[in-house]
């Protein structure tokens, strides 16, 4: 029998002999793949934990102190102006959006039935202050009636001690004889007339007297009288002044409602006056669980919506002396019915330099921003994330 040899034929191992060599570089054992593995595992946890450490770092010295909210809108002051008088728009001096400075002109109401009116009020005042002179005239008149009345007595009370003289020497000489009777009598109905006339004089002064009262009470109601149509002609004066609409202060006029020739009252809204950016500011609604070491002072960083690279700092202006929920129209009451407790939120008034708020072109009234109050302090220097992960790298 022929036995089946393990051993390799000549051939077998001639064509092993001529095979090329492995080189060892090119070798891959399970020992090799295993320690790249740790490798790459232990710097992927060195990352992570030197990452961590930065995250840490920046939490503790910096992220906690971070209060942020998204419930944040840029406000301005915007007067909406209307006319103070009815009249018809004359003249509209100016366009939408477009730059106006305290005083300009805006709109101008025909001025032709204000100008009647002042005139009117003019004349009125004028007749005012002639019934004044012309009442002093009155007193000076009544004061002379009285030093007149004054002469007269003296004149009269004279004259009835002479009449009073001559009647009692003409008694004594009818009574021995030396004169007659009729003389007498003459001379008594004298005295008797001479006390009448100072009677008449002392009334006339009396009279005077009342007329020069009546005359100083009418100087007083012409006075009155006076101030009366001198306000009259005030206020006539401001109506003349109300028929051109002007600007309050710097800004940009915007959303003009008024047409060429169209009437209107008071009641109507005619055209609006937006500040320039360096008057806007922004009200940031904070929960009332980040107010704990909120303050008027602090750093605030400002990140717009419409440009969330044009990020600027702003500083904390106030904080509002109670929620918004109460200065709503209808403040809500939880003393009836179903509680259910909700996070309130306290509008913060957040004040932008106006030397950084000229270098915002995006800055504009109503507009949406992220406000992150830094609550540190004033002078609290922000690294940010990064920052903080290069201080704990030791590269910052």
């Amino acid at each position: 029998m022929n036995a089946v040899s393990d051993k390799p034929s000549p051939t077998q191992s001639a064509g092993h002999s001529a095979a090329a060599p492995v080189p060892p570089a090119q070798l891959v054992t399970p020992t090799t793949g295993r320690a790249r593995k740790h490798v790459l595992r232990a710097a992927i946890l060195a990352v992570l934990l030197l990452g961590g450490a930065g995250v840490g770092s920046w939490w503790m010295a910096e992220g906690r102190y971070i209060q942020s909210t998204d419930n944040a809108y840029v406000q301005a002051d915007i007067a909406v102006l209307g006319p103070r008088i009815e009249g018809d728009v004359q003249t509209i001096h100016v366009t939408d959006n477009q730059i106006v400075h305290a005083g300009d002109p805006l709109i101008t109401l025909d001025p032709t039935d204000w100008q009647a009116r002042v005139d009117q009020a003019r004349g009125a005042a004028a007749e005012a202050a002639a019934a004044i002179v012309t009442a002093r005239r009155q007193v000076e008149q009544a004061a002379a009636t009285i030093n007149q009345s004054d002469a007269m007595i003296a004149q009269a009370q004279a004259e009835w001690t002479r009449a009073d003289a001559d009647a009692g020497r003409t008694g004594a000489l009818a009574n021995a004889g030396w004169a007659s009777r009729q003389l007498n009598e003459t001379k008594v109905a004298d005295q008797r007339k001479s006390v009448a006339g100072v009677s008449s004089a002392r009334a006339q002064k009396e009279s005077a007297l009342h007329a020069l009262a009546v005359a100083e009470a009418q100087v007083t109601q012409a006075e009155a009288r006076e101030v009366m149509q001198a306000a009259a002609l005030k206020l006539a004066e401001r109506n003349l002044e109300y028929t051109v609409i002007r600007a309050p202060f710097d800004g940009i006029a915007g959303n003009r409602a008024a047409q060429l020739g169209q009437h209107v009252n008071p009641t109507l809204q005619l055209i609006s006056v937006t500040p320039l950016r360096e008057q806007l500011y922004v009200i940031a609604n904070f929960k009332e669980t980040q107010l704990r070491r909120m303050k008027p002072g602090q750093n605030v960083v400002l990140t717009p919506d419409i440009d969330p690279d044009g990020a600027i700092e702003a500083q904390v202006d106030s904080l509002a002396p109670a929620t918004g929920a109460l200065y709503s129209l209808l403040p809500p009451e939880n003393a009836t019915g179903n509680f259910t407790k909700v996070v309130q939120r306290v509008p913060v008034r957040i004040r932008i330099d106006p030397r950084v708020a000229a270098q915002a072109a995006w800055l504009r009234a109503g507009l949406s921003v992220t406000a992150e109050v830094d609550t540190r302090g004033p002078r609290a220097v922000r690294h940010g994330l990064l920052g903080s992960i290069a201080a704990a790298l030791g590269l910052g």
